[in-house]
């Protein structure tokens, strides 16, 4: 049907070379694993799986080796974002073609772990733009990134947290000697229901894995259906009818902040996003 396919498998012993090489051929592009830590105990404790990180590690080569492009998924809390220089310097090491760096959002599973605060989540953004000629980075659940990026290319930088200085760093011996092999990744106008929508496996529509607002089921309707008349995904789509900081932020058309944070933590969808720290717009 024309359709890029990348695939997302947890790291099992189903996950062999044999097996991935029936999904290249069927006509999968890419595949992304997780990496959670810089460590066999940091990961393996966040996975509940002992010996995955060295697993992790063999799988991303087998994933090269046929003929995939790498991603590798990070999800950052207080208990590993110390860590996220040494992850990025596996990143490197296994050439991934990009870096999709996940910002918990409390919901589910997820909200018995430690998010940042918001001003340990700007630290991050920035040191992810630093970083991001050495490798394409996707912020996920943190569309504020588009906004740092702005502001960056702007040539605005804010007074950054002690967070940040740890983690630069940290980095200098990392990017020593690697090539600077590519002009910073522009973010992605992307957000929860506004071109990015999931579907599960019973056909439901949710804005993302992380909203838990159903919006239809297309076996009733058909997705380009529901994706262009649920009165969620519209209302998510208009960032004029946000409230708080980010429905007065002058980057509201291009960042919008995380409807999943917001909901999440304050339990309305069109709400404010508490993992920013931008307030130009309010004072």
């Amino acid at each position: 049907m024309g359709l890029h396919v990348a695939l997302s498998p947890s790291v099992t012993p189903r996950l062999t070379p044999d097996v991935l090489a029936e999904l290249r051929e069927a006509g999968a592009s890419a595949m992304s694993l997780s990496l959670d830590g810089a460590t066999a105990r940091t990961h393996d404790d966040f996975r509940g799986v002992p010996g995955v990180f060295d697993q992790t590690l063999v799988a991303a080569r087998w994933v090269k080796e046929a003929g995939f492009r790498l991603q590798l998924n990070t999800t950052v809390t207080r208990d590993n974002v110390h860590e996220l220089p040494e992850v990025l310097r596996t990143v490197l090491d296994l050439e991934a073609s990009l870096w999709s760096v996940f910002f918990l959002v409390p919901t589910g599973r997820g909200a018995a772990l430690k998010t940042l605060s918001a001003q340990d989540v700007e630290d991050v953004l920035h040191w992810m733009h630093d970083v991001s000629d050495l490798v394409a980075i996707k912020a996920t659940e943190a569309p504020h990134y588009r906004r740092v990026a702005i502001q960056r290319a702007r040539g605005e930088k804010p007074e950054l947290g002690a967070l940040h200085r740890m983690l630069a760093d940290a980095t200098v011996a990392i990017a020593e000697g690697r090539p600077r092999r590519r002009a910073p990744r522009p973010p992605i106008d992307v957000n929860s229901g506004r071109g990015f929508a999931f579907v599960d496996h019973l056909g439901d529509v949710y804005p993302s894995g992380f909203l838990p607002q159903r919006c239809g089921n297309v076996a009733d309707q058909g997705f380009r259906e529901v994706y262009r008349t649920s009165p969620v995904l519209r209302a998510l789509r208009d960032p004029s009818g946000f409230t708080g900081r980010c429905g007065t932020c002058e980057f509201a058309e291009v960042c919008g902040g995380s409807r999943s944070h917001a909901y999440a933590v304050t339990g309305d969808l069109l709400g404010d996003d508490p993992t920013c720290v931008h307030v130009l717009a309010a004072t």
